[in-house]
């Protein structure tokens, strides 16, 4: 069997889930990856057979999406060039983590492909959403790489579709420790603004993820770290609690750590409010932004929240058994 197994590489997460699938996925035949987008900080530690700049979101360093580099990053005649010579048709089964490409290949070619991801789990009305509804943002989760067969992932099962999150393998066998620091990774605030969130509250220690820094070092109370999967991982295994954007994997694994967890979605990323509601709803604490009055509400975070911790450990064989009907 050949499979086509498109990657959206706007953010980190979906390269992250398709390094935990592929050495599975390559049980059942031979796995290409056409990995699509231009922002994301993590390498793919596979061999990529396509590549293209695709679509992508960029940040603002103030907690927002940066909607005039967004707008200037598309190019409509490449995209179509792309659209027409991916050759989706030489792939049994195409495998499509909300690649818009991918999904537009499949409908100009007339192929079956599986929209397969978190993004997919939005086809559900089940699944919560913010109290103010976005139209656009409706939209775009559902319209944005169509299927005829959708397989979602989310913090619960809230639809027959969707299965739990897939952890890393790292964080599985992980033995969580705490050793008092706070591992923080916000990728739309700019070095600036973080240290100006942080760096008052001296008596904590803080693990900064930042694009900004190739390596790690040490300023007063904040420990800047490269965004690297290894020291991430470690960090969080061992943090106390983390902050971060209301993204899916991230969170995730700190629920199933155990760990404390405060979300800030990204402003103007209606999926990122969709997810702080779910979250929400588990009894994890969310801000909408942070704020001047940000250090009153980390410490009534440190003070009164509980952590959660969920099983996440046997999605990876729900997933296969779902795709190949085993």
């Amino acid at each position: 069997m050949k499979i086509f197994y498109a990657v959206q590489a706007t953010g980190n997460g979906h390269i992250s889930r398709c390094m935990e699938l592929l050495p599975y996925l390559q049980q059942y035949g031979q796995v290409d990856i056409f990995l699509s987008g231009g922002n994301s900080q993590l390498r793919l530690e596979a061999p990529i057979k396509y590549r293209s700049r695709g679509l992508s979101l960029f940040y603002s360093c103030h907690g927002g999406l940066n909607y005039w580099k967004t707008a200037w990053s598309v190019n409509p005649v490449y995209l179509r060039r792309q659209i027409s010579h991916l050759p989706v048709e030489e792939y049994d089964l195409i495998l499509n983590d909300y690649d818009y490409l991918t999904a537009a290949a499949c409908r100009l070619k007339n192929l079956r492909s599986i929209h397969f991801g978190h993004q997919a789990s939005f086809q559900s009305l089940q699944v919560p959403r913010p109290p103010q509804i976005s139209r656009t943002g409706e939209w775009l989760l559902k319209r944005f790489a169509p299927a005829e067969q959708y397989l979602g992932l989310h913090f619960k099962p809230y639809d027959d579709f969707i299965l739990p999150p897939v952890i890393k393998k790292e964080i599985l066998e992980a033995q969580p420790r705490d050793q008092g620091h706070i591992t923080v990774y916000l990728p739309s605030y700019c070095q600036r603004q973080l240290w100006q969130l942080f760096s008052g509250l001296k008596d904590f220690k803080f693990h900064i993820f930042s694009i900004y820094h190739a390596q790690s070092s040490r300023q007063d109370n904040i420990c800047w770290m490269p965004v690297d999967r290894r020291l991430f991982n470690s960090s969080l295994i061992n943090c106390r609690g983390l902050i971060a954007g209301a993204g899916f994997e991230t969170p995730a694994e700190a629920l199933h750590l155990g760990k404390q967890l405060l979300a800030i979605p990204i402003r103007g990323q209606y999926e990122q409010c969709c997810n702080a509601a779910a979250l929400q709803q588990m009894g994890v604490m969310t801000l909408d932004v942070a704020g001047r009055d940000f250090p009153l509400q980390f410490k009534k975070w440190m003070r009164d929240y509980t952590p959660l911790q969920v099983d996440y450990s046997r999605t990876v064989p729900q997933i296969m058994q779902r795709l190949f009907r085993t």
